[in-house]
């Protein structure tokens, strides 16, 4: 059934009248032959000069008699600007490089519409394809394994949806064998300690694991050993000057994994014995105290805290590494501790991950590893310019050469640099308000979203779109609450009992 008539535009941007009584929606996606359209503007139109407009609309308000307008639904009407998304050749999805027939009459899109989509090698669902606010039975997938290598950014300002989305793509990948993701979970919002989470998921106790400063009934104690700790695992993390790192390096250099307890017992006469200055080493050693928690009795290094020790716990990251080399999913509960901590750990961990995926790949061993997915909350703490070089950096940079890659969560994508903005091929675009965030957004987006600023803006918690090199154009999906998706599958769990 007809929705509306093409009047007139340019590719790129086709100008609809929408049909009387019909609605058209900001988003809609319309079908006309064998291409889909996206709306993208409302405007009002009227035949009308404007002075009448003026003149009936001052009477009507004012208590005049009502001024009658003939054939008002052919004089005033609502057109939409649109956009061609797609147009489908022989049942393959193609870029649109011709312009609709003039007139066309244009009908809403509908399952059949999207027969040509299919579920890729490896696929990672993210939601189903979303026409305005009318959401369709289409699941979308991209490839997982190669999506998540090269780096998913997931921007949005608060309240849009962004943790109940991250949650979904865990729970669709945890029975997966071809990712192992690390989740640095600032907030404990994940793994669902108190409420519906990761841990409700039927293969959960095998294929997740839960590591918590104050870990539940099958969580693991998150402490680590300072002998696992190296001087490049504060890069980016502490402030430090030229002078204070080259002092570290040079204990590193002579003392191996002790080079920290070294330092934090080393006498001001062995400062000169390494050719460090006195007050360098004295500030080394204020700043190493406090981002670790340690104090020193009588020569001896003891942990203040419940993170950092001195005894066990040397075997932690190798657990947790080979955990996510394992295709396992591995949540890290930093919610009680401070940033710089949390920064430290998941920079030690990824740092592991990064370097043990290189000497894969030098080995010729990489195609037998998982992929591997590192979650980061609010990402320019690390990714941005102020963050420094450190491991994220680079593993944004090079990380998809060696299949590691970050999933890039953030309210402010204007603060990730633009290079690095470049290399997240996977962006799944929800809700946002912010002019500077949106242009940043779009102006690294995997296709032109340049029209696409109204849109944006205009979607509501839970709507997104889906911009990345591994479709062949931006998709507009609605992402499934995630309580409903544990609920839908209880009762398959029950369904399947009951055949059993």
């Amino acid at each position: 059934m007809s929705i509306g008539q093409i009047i007139g535009g340019e590719y790129g941007e086709l100008t609809i009248r929408q049909k009387s009584g019909r609605t058209i929606e900001i988003g809609d996606l319309l079908s006309i032959d064998d291409m889909i359209l996206q709306v993208l503007d409302l405007q009002y139109g009227s035949l009308l000069e404007r002075d009448d407009i003026e003149r009936i609309s001052g009477m009507s308000l004012e208590g005049y008699e009502e001024t009658n307008i003939m054939e008002e639904e052919i004089r005033n009407y609502i057109y939409a600007k649109a956009k061609p998304l797609v147009k489908v050749k022989k049942g393959q999805p193609r870029k649109p490089k011709v312009l609709p027939p003039f007139f066309g009459d244009l009908e809403r899109v509908n399952e059949e519409d999207f027969e040509f989509l299919e579920e890729p090698e490896n696929s990672l669902y993210l939601g189903k394809v979303r026409s305005g606010s009318h959401v369709l039975d289409v699941p979308i997938h991209v490839n997982g394994k190669e999506a998540l290598s090269h780096h998913i950014l997931i921007p949005a300002t608060t309240g849009r949806g962004k943790s109940n989305l991250v949650k979904v793509m865990l729970w669709k990948l945890i029975p997966e064998e071809y990712a192992g993701v690390l989740v640095i979970d600032p907030h404990d919002e994940y793994y669902g300690r108190n409420e519906l989470g990761i841990k409700d998921h039927p293969e959960a106790d095998k294929k997740v694991d839960y590591y918590s400063t104050d870990p539940p009934a099958g969580g693991y104690h998150l402490r680590i050993n300072i002998s696992v700790l190296r001087p490049w695992n504060l890069q980016g993390i502490i402030e430090l000057s030229g002078p204070q790192k080259q002092a570290m390096y040079v204990y590193y250099n002579h003392h191996g994994e002790d080079w920290l307890k070294k330092i934090l017992i080393a006498h001001p006469s062995e400062s000169q014995t390494h050719g460090i200055q006195e007050t360098t080493l004295d500030a080394l050693k204020r700043k190493l105290k406090l981002t670790f928690d340690l104090a020193v009795e009588k020569d001896e290094v003891r942990p203040r805290g419940n993170v950092f020790v001195n005894e066990g716990s040397k075997s932690l990251i190798n657990d947790i590494v080979k955990g996510i080399e394992d295709g396992k999913k591995v949540i890290l509960d930093t919610s009680s501790l401070p940033e710089d901590k949390e920064l430290l750990i998941a920079g030690i961990i990824s740092n592991r991950i990064f370097k043990n995926y290189r000497s894969y790949k030098e080995k010729d061993e990489l195609e037998e590893k998982p992929s591997v997915g590192i979650v980061i909350e609010e990402a320019p703490r690390v990714l941005g310019d102020r963050a420094g070089r450190n491991v994220f950096h680079r593993i944004a940079r090079e990380g998809r050469k060696f299949r590691v890659g970050l999933i890039a969560i953030t309210q402010l994508s204007s603060m990730i640099p633009r290079e690095i903005l470049a290399n997240m091929n996977t962006k799944i675009i929800l809700g946002n308000e912010m002019k500077s965030e949106r242009d940043a957004i779009i102006g690294s987006a995997a296709q032109d979203l340049s029209k696409d600023r109204k849109n944006i803006a205009s979607l509501d918690k839970g709507e997104a779109i889906v911009s990345s090199i591994f479709t062949k154009f931006a998709i507009p999906i609605k992402v499934d609450l995630f309580d409903d998706l544990v609920e839908e599958e209880k009762e398959d769990e029950k369904t399947l009992e009951f055949f059993r």
